[in-house]
């Protein structure tokens, strides 16, 4: 497919079988952004809407979107090479393998947009806010390291609201509606392909953001 081929040739796309895949670990600053710019990443980032648009907005700062997912990595990357942004990066991989590509407090800031909510009880395991993924954010985020995290689905924020104070973050705000409330401005006007469908069909966008404790 052309959009594998395109990941292939991309030097903005990190995946298995490029050698700089295997190496990058605690080597992002020097190795890819060369520079000293702190580090956001997004997790689940689909087709990159939203690691594109922050990286337009904040040229200053490297993002780096990830996903297991060839055709819609490719997708991000592309938009950012069209966009000529030399701030942004794309991993392929999951999201458990975390610490095989980020060395520990490598990062700054983390993003969780539109996950899969996961929502019957016996899935909870693979909620992108359950415990074993928050262990291994705070591995690899800096002291105070930020964490946002915008969804549509109420359950999905309600357990969040629970496990992130429970396991190492703090100073946490919410608000069950975005865009009617005072922190509108974080958005950017940043949508993702569901945030748009999920809005446009009368959800409330939910959002937090919180620290990790020292």
């Amino acid at each position: 497919m052309a959009r594998f081929e395109h990941n292939r040739l991309s030097s903005n796309v990190l995946e298995p079988g490029k050698e700089i895949f295997d190496t990058i670990k605690g080597n992002w600053r020097g190795h890819y952004f060369q520079n000293e710019n702190p580090i956001v990443i997004e997790v689940g980032c689909g087709r990159g809407e939203y690691t594109v648009g922050l990286a337009e907005h904040y040229p200053h700062l490297n993002f780096i979107g990830i996903d297991r997912k060839g055709d819609r990595i490719a997708q991000g990357s592309q938009r950012a090479l069209a966009a000529g942004l030399t701030n942004v990066a794309f991993l392929r991989t999951d999201v458990f393998r975390l610490l095989d590509f980020f060395g520990k407090k490598e990062v700054n800031e983390l993003w969780i947009t539109f996950p899969d909510p996961q929502p019957r009880i016996s899935q909870s395991k693979n909620r992108l806010t359950d415990p074993r993924f928050l262990e291994l954010y705070r591995e690899i985020l800096v002291e105070d390291g930020v964490l946002h995290l915008k969804t549509d689905h109420d359950d999905f924020f309600d357990f969040s609201l629970k496990t992130l104070p429970a396991n190492g973050f703090q100073d946490l705000v919410a608000t069950r509606d975005l865009y009617a409330s005072a922190m509108n401005n974080l958005h950017l006007g940043i949508k993702t392909k569901y945030e748009e469908i999920f809005y446009r069909k009368g959800f409330s966008i939910k959002y937090l953001k919180c620290k990790k404790a020292g």
